[in-house]
C-alpha cells in the first residue's frame, strides 16, 4: 500500500510517500512544494495544488494522510494555513484520494513515543524508521511522520 503523508503550509508544503506492507514500511520519496512569498495568494494556492497533483500522478498513492488543523495564536497564520490545506485537500480530492486526518500529538506519539516531541526528535525518529532516507527538509520529515503514523493508525485495506 502506498501512502502519501502531508504537512500543509503556504510557504512550504511537505510531502512524503511510503510503502506499507503489514508492519513493514519503506521510503518511496519525499519533498517540499515551496511557493513564492511575493506572489498573489491565488497563484500560491494554485502552485500548491499543481505541485501536489504532480506528486500524486508520479507515485500513485492509494490514500493520503494529514495532520488535523490547529489554531495559531495569530489569526492571519491560521487563515493562511487553512487556505493552503484547502488547496492540498482539493488536489487529493481531484485525484480521488481519501485523506485520513490525525492529531499532531498523536502523530508525534506514534513516531517518538511522546506527544510533545520537538521537530528535531520527529525527524531523527523518521531516519531511524526509514534507514538511509535523505530527507528534503523539516516539512518533508513531518510529512513522512504523518504517513508512517497513518500506516499504523489508519484503516487497513
Amino acid at each position: 500500500m502506498i501512502i502519501l503523508g502531508l504537512d500543509p503550509s503556504l510557504s512550504s508544503t511537505g510531502w512524503g510517500v511510503i510503502r506499507s506492507e503489514g508492519a513493514r514500511i519503506s521510503h518511496v520519496a519525499n519533498g517540499q512544494i515551496k511557493t513564492d512569498a511575493g506572489a498573489p495568494m491565488a497563484q500560491r494556492l494554485a502552485a500548491l495544488q499543481a505541485g501536489l497533483a504532480a506528486v500524486i500522478a508520479e507515485h500513485a498513492p492509494i490514500r493520503a494522510a494529514a495532520e488535523e488543523i490547529f489554531v495559531n495564536k495569530n489569526p492571519q497564520s491560521t487563515l493562511k494555513l487553512a487556505q493552503a490545506r484547502g488547496a492540498v485537500l482539493a488536489a487529493c480530492g481531484a485525484a480521488g484520494l481519501a485523506v485520513n486526518e490525525h492529531a499532531a500529538r498523536l502523530v508525534k506519539k506514534a513516531i517518538t513515543g511522546t506527544g510533545g516531541a520537538e521537530k528535531a526528535q520527529v525527524a531523527a525518529m523518521v531516519k531511524v524508521l526509514l534507514p538511509g532516507v535523505q530527507i528534503a527538509g523539516a516539512d518533508a520529515a513531518d510529512a513522512l511522520a504523518v504517513a508512517i503514523a497513518d500506516a499504523h493508525l489508519g484503516p487497513k485495506p
